[in-house]
């Protein structure tokens, strides 16, 4: 059997804006995404602490070192600069590994750089 575990998190990252007319995802800075080990097309659930609302969309590089997190597309509608989100994304996992299995958690400081992560 399969089990669906956490596999990244980026925790408590800042807004950097939002983007109403992109066709769609969410801009992340390029360092953010290698340090959680998020890919450029893959799923991620953004939870928005301010104001409570989750969205499912899917991450897109931001030039790394620019701290970016832009939501873009209808996604813009619920966020906006400055409000804290988690980003998260999943993978499936033996049921065997499931009990020792540890996700990648990346901590930011206010500028969206990486201040300590997990292995």
């Amino acid at each position: 059997m399969q089990r669906l575990m956490l596999k990244s998190k980026i925790h408590r990252a800042r807004l950097t804006g939002a983007d109403l007319h992109y066709e769609g995802s969410i801009a992340i800075d390029e360092q953010l995404l290698a340090a959680a080990d998020i890919l450029p097309g893959e799923q991620v659930h953004v939870l928005n602490v301010n104001n409570g609302e989750r969205l499912i969309t899917y991450a897109i590089a931001a030039p790394a070192g620019s701290g970016t997190v832009l939501l873009n597309g209808p996604a813009a509608r619920l966020g906006m600069a400055g409000d804290v989100v988690v980003v998260l994304t999943y993978c499936h996992v033996d049921e065997r590994e499931a009990a020792s299995w540890q996700p990648r958690v990346v901590l930011v400081d206010e500028q969206n750089r990486p201040r300590r992560k997990s292995e």
